[in-house]
């Protein structure tokens, strides 16, 4: 099976996904903007070809190359799971005629007002939104909203350039830091916690399944620097108080047509026990949560992912044996860190548990 992969060495997890379509039998054909020899040396062996391409996110300038790059490749599959490149991937594999996920469907997963009017249309509860271009724009979709609400890029990943806001003061304050971004969407804000559901799918159904709670939700660590955010993954997702969140993500999967491959979900418990949409994507999860399935499941999440998208097949069986938490320790103030002090006493603490 020969795999176009688009950006193998960015982020950190693709070095491992590359490793696991080697892995499974897949001749990988990487596609990133950097010379070979500037990749890390551990995912080298994996490339069964490489193709260095400056100015890869310029749509219009690499889509026809990449087309003809593969189409001489002999190329069978074209993926990636770096959310910038979601739908370039999708515009190739339509340029190719082949199976995957379309550049409509792909846009679903990648445009937050668009995703939700679908998952709207579906039944699905999601918070109240907007988009606007412009300052005036947003201003009257918040205070038709209610205020407070959360300020995101359209097109955004994780929570670069999300706030929540109270009041038009620090709606006006925060847009003033956003002018590079070219359009908003506006989101009720959600009370309660914050969990994820991830998946990997095989012709649109779950093959399997995860949660993932954050601690405190992202908006709240990222806004006060003396926390060190935390996520805990659960060994056992189908407990009551989080099936509710696998059930939501079953539906919105559903919904918006995803096909085979990995699917990122973020969504809210609220106090009275609903299950709230926030934002997915077609990509895995970043910030060690592959590694944190792994060790909750004794798995290998990207060897797997690789057998589902290469041969329609999820072969391992997760012993759901572990909850793992993962903490994110954070230095307060502004500077570079040139020493850490004290993680011999956190392993002699932890012992075994600390991986």
């Amino acid at each position: 099976m020969k795999v176009l992969f688009l950006s193998p060495h960015y982020p950190e997890e693709m070095l491992d996904f590359c490793r696991g379509l080697a892995e499974v039998g897949a001749e990988v054909y990487g596609v990133g903007d950097q010379p070979l020899q500037a990749l890390p040396a551990r995912v080298r062996p994996h490339l069964h070809h490489y193709l260095q391409l400056p100015g890869l996110m310029d749509e219009e300038q690499s889509i026809p190359r990449l087309v003809a790059h593969a189409r001489e490749m002999g190329v069978e599959i074209v993926e990636t799971l770096w959310e910038p490149l979601v739908l370039l991937a999708a515009s190739v594999r339509e340029g190719l005629g082949l199976p995957g996920m379309t550049r409509d469907t792909a846009l679903g997963f990648r445009d937050k007002p668009i995703m939700k009017a679908r998952l709207l249309e579906a039944g699905v509860r999601v918070p109240r939104f907007g988009r606007a271009d412009s300052i005036e724009g947003v201003l009257a979709a918040a205070r038709e909203i209610g205020y407070p609400v959360v300020l995101k890029p359209v097109a955004g990943a994780g929570t670069a350039d999300t706030w929540r806001v109270d009041d038009e003061e620090q709606a006006r304050a925060k847009l003033a830091t956003m002018g590079h971004v070219a359009e908003i969407t506006i989101e009720e804000f959600i009370v309660g916690e914050e969990f994820t559901y991830d998946a990997v799918t095989i012709a649109g159904e779950p093959a399997f399944e995860s949660v993932t709670q954050y601690h405190p939700p992202p908006l709240q660590s990222r806004s006060l620097e003396w926390i060190s955010p935390a996520q805990v993954t659960l060994r056992d997702p189908m407990i009551p108080a989080t099936m509710i969140g696998v059930e939501l993500g079953r539906q919105v999967v559903k919904a918006l047509g995803m096909d085979t491959g990995f699917v990122h979900m973020e969504w809210f418990a609220t106090e009275g026990g609903e299950a709230v949409f926030s934002e997915i994507a077609s990509r895995s999860g970043g910030g060690k949560l592959m590694d944190a399935i792994n060790f909750a499941n004794d798995i290998d999440i990207y060897r797997e992912w690789a057998r589902a998208v290469c041969w329609q097949r999820f072969d391992a069986e997760p012993a759901r044996r572990y909850h793992v938490a993962t903490v994110f320790k954070r230095a307060q103030g502004e500077g570079r860190i040139r020493a850490i002090e004290g993680l011999d006493r956190v392993r002699r603490r932890c012992g075994s548990g600390l991986v």
